[in-house]
C-alpha cells in the first residue's frame, strides 16, 4: 500500500516538474503562471499565462450594433425581428491552450519601437507621432503611447529584433486564439470587466456608443486619441492592460469569415503559419470606435503591409 502511494506521488511529482519546466526563459530563469517578467533591458514586460481552455467567439446577440446592411447593400436599423448577428464571431467553440506562452503586459509603445529603430532594426520605419484633432489641432503620440502606423510586417520585424536580443526565436505576434484567451482572463462576458465597461476602463468612443445604443450616455467620454499604456484602470484580472480599446492589435492569424472550430492553440498557430494569407486578424477595438467593437470577441482584419493610425500590436513569448 505504501509502495503504491509512493509510486503515485512520484508520478504526480514528475508531471508537476515537467509542467513547471515549460516556464523557463533562455537564461534558465523559472517563471510561474501569471508572473510578470522582463527578459532584457529593451524587452517589453511580459506576463506568463496559465494553461487552460476557454470558449472562443461571441454568441449571437452579444453585439449591440444597431445598424446593418440589407441585401441591397444599404444601411438599415436592426429590430428584434431582424437583429444584427456578428457571424464572423462564431461559431462559439472550445479551445485548449496547449502551449505555454507569455503575453505582453502592454501594447508596444512608441518609445519601445524607436529603441528598435535607433538600434538599426524595424526596417528603420519612423511611425506617425501624432493624431489629427478637429480645428487643425494635433495630439502628440509619443513616449508610452502605443505605437501606431505600423503594419503587420512591421510588427514582425520588431519581434525579429527582440529575438536577436535574447538569442532565441521565442517572440512573435499572438494568434487570435491566444489573444482572446489572454483578453478574457478566465471570463466569458463580453468584456473581461463584465457585461459593459466605462471609458475609465477602456478607451473607446463615447459618442459612437451613444449612437450605437440610441441613448444619451453623459458618463462616457470621447478622447479621440490613444492613451498611454499605463493610463486608465484598464487591466484585466491577469494584469494585461488595454486588451479592449485604445488601439486595434494585430495578430498573426489569417482572416476567416467564420471559425473552423480548431480545438487547440497549437492548431491555430499551425494555420497562422500557412502561406498565401491575404488579411491578418486584428483584435480589441480602438479609440475611435464604439464600445461594442472593443468586446473580447470582436474581430477585424487588415492587409499585411497597411499602416493604420488606429492599429498597433503587442507581442507574445513562447515558453518552452
Amino acid at each position: 500500500m505504501t509502495i503504491g502511494r509512493l509510486a503515485i506521488l512520484s508520478v504526480l511529482s514528475t508531471i508537476a516538474s515537467a509542467a513547471h519546466a515549460d516556464y523557463v526563459l533562455s537564461d534558465s530563469t523559472e517563471i510561474e503562471p501569471l508572473e510578470m517578467f522582463q527578459e532584457c533591458d529593451v524587452c517589453p514586460e511580459m506576463i506568463a499565462l496559465p494553461l487552460g481552455d476557454f470558449m472562443m467567439g461571441g454568441p449571437p446577440g452579444e453585439s449591440k450594433q444597431n445598424v446593418k446592411f440589407d441585401e441591397a447593400g444599404n444601411w438599415i436599423r436592426v429590430t428584434p425581428e431582424n437583429p444584427y448577428i456578428a457571424f464572423q464571431e462564431g461559431p462559439v467553440h472550445k479551445v485548449t491552450i496547449d502551449m505555454p506562452v507569455a503575453m505582453g503586459r502592454n501594447e508596444i509603445t512608441y518609445d519601445q519601437w524607436m529603441t528598435c529603430v535607433n538600434d538599426g532594426g524595424c526596417g528603420g520605419h519612423k511611425p506617425q507621432d501624432f493624431i489629427r484633432l478637429p480645428k487643425s489641432q494635433r495630439a502628440k503620440i509619443i513616449g508610452k503611447h502605443p505605437v501606431i502606423t505600423v503594419s503587420y510586417l512591421d510588427a514582425v520585424s520588431y519581434t525579429d529584433w527582440l529575438n536577436s536580443k535574447v538569442g532565441a526565436q521565442v517572440y512573435r505576434l499572438p494568434t487570435e486564439a491566444e489573444w482572446e484567451y489572454a483578453a478574457r482572463a478566465g471570463t466569458q462576458t463580453p468584456f473581461a470587466q463584465g457585461e459593459e465597461v466605462t471609458t475609465d476602463q477602456v478607451n473607446f468612443l463615447g459618442r459612437g456608443t451613444e449612437i450605437m445604443l440610441c441613448e444619451d450616455r453623459p458618463d462616457l467620454v470621447s478622447r479621440g486619441t490613444p492613451v498611454p499604456v499605463d493610463a486608465l484602470d484598464a487591466a484585466n484580472t491577469w494584469g494585461l492592460r488595454h486588451m479592449s480599446g485604445n488601439v486595434a492589435e494585430r495578430t498573426m492569424s489569417c482572416w476567416t469569415d467564420r471559425y473552423e472550430g480548431w480545438e487547440t492553440s497549437s492548431i491555430y498557430l499551425k494555420k497562422a503559419r500557412e502561406p498565401n494569407c491575404e488579411r491578418r486578424v486584428t483584435r480589441g477595438g480602438a479609440y475611435p470606435s464604439a464600445m461594442d467593437r472593443s468586446r473580447v470577441a470582436g474581430r477585424g482584419s487588415g492587409l499585411e503591409d497597411i499602416r493604420s493610425r488606429v492599429s498597433g500590436f503587442r507581442v507574445l513569448r513562447e515558453l518552452k
